[in-house]
């Protein structure tokens, strides 16, 4: 894995082999920055990576300007990388939460600018995420959600519900 785009470009992303993620390809990223990137000034925004797994998207935003990514993520280990990761990338900005995505989301006061989930595919309360989401109001107005999520769930009829992209096994589901 690799840092697509901006001041940390093609800086590698070498995470444990024992973390329990599934990490978002890299062409599957660039594709998913690539259409970001015509919908959202990463400059000066705050971004939140749920279900952080490698913080690969989380260094991403970070790397692309983002003012202010806070990654999230339950299992100690992935927090733990990613907290180290961060520290030799030099990103201060990248705040790193040890918490259940669902328990954060339900008890965080704060909105953000862009919110990227990629939850475990076979999460049960997969198809309710975004409108969990919406719902605590973590989305600022005019901001964006993206869902990563496998080809058997359709977000097309919810709320929000904006665009929908696949790559192979990867897809992603859009709400603004």
């Amino acid at each position: 894995m690799r840092i697509i785009a901006g001041t940390h470009k093609r800086r590698l992303i070498t995470p444990p082999k024992n973390l329990p993620v599934r990490p978002t390809t890299d062409i599957a990223k660039e594709s998913l920055f690539n259409i970001l990137v015509n919908r959202v000034n990463f400059e000066n925004i705050t971004a939140l990576d749920l279900f952080s797994g490698t913080g690969s998207i989380a260094f991403e935003l970070v790397s692309r300007g983002c003012n202010s990514v806070t990654a999230v993520d339950k299992n100690r280990k992935c927090t733990e990388w990613i907290r180290r990761a961060a520290k030799s990338f030099a990103m201060d900005n990248l705040n790193v939460i040890t918490s259940d995505c669902f328990r954060f989301i339900e008890h965080h006061l704060q909105a953000y600018d862009l919110v990227f989930a990629d939850a475990p595919y076979d999460l049960d309360r997969l198809a309710d995420l975004s409108q969990w989401i919406f719902t605590h109001h973590l989305i600022k107005p005019n901001g964006w959600l993206v869902i990563e999520h496998p080809r058997d769930i359709d977000f097309s009829k919810q709320e929000h519900f904006f665009d929908h992209r696949h790559y192979g096994k990867v897809n992603f589901s859009f709400f603004h």
